[in-house]
């Protein structure tokens, strides 16, 4: 397989080949797809929080109005949207890539066997439309809230009581039957592909949108903290994407049970000190 793509990149320029080369290679796809993803995500948030640290007379950012005005108007809408799409990547791809680069080391043994397979770009984006489809979701849910007025400058939930039920709620949810049903799946990644293996476009995307939905299944009150923490608070992104990602690169439960204690204990800590 290697050899007849270095005869099919001969004709190009010595650097011109040898990038083909590389980028032949579903482990080097891989790689390239979840560091160039996850970087766009966050460089796009970063750039979102760079705004909204630039205060108006009115005490709202120009940024930060839109994105609590969200039902109001389309344009904001869309930012909120885009904003979730990119939490998502930023959050979610780094934990994602034990799943993908198992899938590119099996694609990888089977194109030097000369074995037809497909691009992990295709798994990459079944993965990331289940995603996509969450941010949706999000994204009107916080619409939602902000039209009702129940969220604050910082576009978390403006009930203290709200925001401790929404930490137990995730906290309870990690001693869950589906909680662990799914992240065995996401942590076990290579007999899934063994068994239902795909050597077409469509196929591979299927899969990886079957794991976009074990993940989701994982990970979803996880993510529903932010709604608690802010919706934009970077420091709460990095700490809940590490987590999820440890937590599906761990095995056992030990760890997904330790988590479930603390956000258990960080509920219970919130809506005392709101009913005090």
């Amino acid at each position: 397989m290697i050899e007849a793509t270095e005869r099919r990149l001969a004709y190009l320029p010595l650097a011109g080949m040898r990038l083909g080369q590389a980028f032949a290679r579903p482990k080097v796809l891989a790689s390239a797809c979840v560091v160039a993803l996850t970087a766009l995500g966050w460089l796009y948030l970063g750039l979102l929080i760079a705004n909204i640290g630039v205060a108006t007379p009115q005490g709202v950012t120009a940024l930060c109005r839109p994105l609590l005005d969200a039902g109001t108007g389309e344009g904001g809408f869309a930012l909120v949207l885009s904003m979730w799409i990119a939490m998502v990547f930023a959050m979610m791809l780094p934990s994602a890539a034990p799943m993908i680069f198992t899938y590119a080391e099996i694609a990888d043994t089977a194109a030097r066997k000369g074995e037809a397979i497909v691009s992990p770009f295709a798994l990459a984006a079944g993965y990331a439309f289940v995603w996509i489809v969450f941010s949706l979701a999000a994204a009107i849910l916080q619409a939602a809230l902000a039209q009702a007025a129940l969220l604050n400058n910082n576009m978390a939930v403006t009930s203290t009581v709200f925001s401790g039920a929404i930490f137990a709620a995730a906290g309870l949810y990690q001693f869950s039957a589906l909680k662990h049903a799914c992240l065995h799946k996401c942590q076990h990644p290579f007999p899934f592909f063994f068994a239902h293996w795909k050597t077409t476009a469509p196929g591979v995307f299927r899969l990886g949108a079957m794991q976009g939905l074990y993940c989701l299944g994982c990970c979803w009150a996880m993510m529903s903290v932010m709604f608690a923490v802010g919706t934009m608070n970077a420091i709460w992104m990095a700490a809940l994407g590490a987590v999820m990602t440890i937590e599906k690169m761990s095995t056992g439960r030990r760890f997904s049970h330790g988590l479930g204690i603390l956000l258990l204990g960080a509920g219970a800590v919130v809506v005392a000190l709101a009913l005090r």
